[in-house]
C-alpha cells in the first residue's frame, strides 16, 4: 500500500542524539535540504562559535529540517533558521527516511548518460562529495588524496520506491 505524500525532506522514525547549531554563511545564501550532510568549518579569525557547512564527504551530521521545506510554510518556523542562522544537527543512532541522496552514479554525474544508483538493504552509506547520502565512495571514485573514505554514516533498512514515495529509510550511526 503506497504511503501517503508527505511534506518533509526527513522524516523522524526513531529520535538519536541532537545539537543546535550555528550554520555556514555558504549554507544561509544557498539553502539546503532536510537530511542534508554537513560538517564542521574553522571558525574565523577571533570568533569563538564553531559553524557547519556542506559536507564534502565528511560526516558531522545531517541537518533534521530543510531551509525551505512545505512543511514550514504559514507557521512558526517560516523562514527561522535562514533568519538566525541555526538548525537542528542529528547525530548518533537514529531511523530517519529522506529523499537527500544521490540518485545518480558519481561516474555518470560527471558526463555521461546518467545511471541510477542501485541501493541495497544493508548496504553501507557514506556523504557524497556534495553531503548526500549514497552508497558510494566518491573519494575513491573522485581520486581524493582522503581515500578511501572510511567514515560512513549509517546503513540502509528500506530502499527508495513508489511504494515509500522515493523516500530511503536509513539507520543513522554516525
Amino acid at each position: 500500500m503506497p504511503i501517503a505524500p508527505r511534506n518533509r525532506d526527513c522524516v523522524v522514525l526513531k529520535r538519536g542524539e541532537s545539537i543546535t547549531v550555528s550554520l555556514s554563511d555558504g549554507l544561509l545564501a544557498s539553502g539546503w535540504q532536510g537530511g542534508q550532510g554537513v560538517v564542521w568549518t574553522a571558525p574565523a579569525v577571533g570568533v569563538d562559535e564553531f559553524k557547519v557547512g556542506v559536507s564534502d564527504g565528511w560526516v558531522a551530521g545531517l541537518l533534521l529540517d530543510g531551509s525551505n521545506e512545505s512543511g514550514d510554510q504559514y507557521t512558526g518556523l517560516t523562514g527561522n533558521q535562514v533568519a538566525y542562522g541555526y538548525a537542528v544537527l542529528c547525530y548518533g543512532n537514529w531511523l530517519l527516511m529522506t529523499r537527500t541522496i544521490e540518485r545518480y552514479t558519481w561516474a555518470s554525474r560527471q558526463g555521461g548518460p546518467l545511471v541510477d544508483i542501485v541501493y541495497v538493504e544493508s548496504a553501507p552509506l557514506f556523504l557524497s562529495l556534495e553531503g548526500k547520502l549514497t552508497t558510494e565512495d566518491e573519494f575513491t571514485l573522485s581520486g581524493d588524496p582522503r581515500a578511501p573514505n572510511t567514515s560512513y554514516i549509517g546503513y540502509v533498512c528500506q530502499v527508495p520506491s513508489v511504494d515509500n514515495d522515493y523516500y530511503l529509510t536509513f539507520q543513522m550511526s554516525a
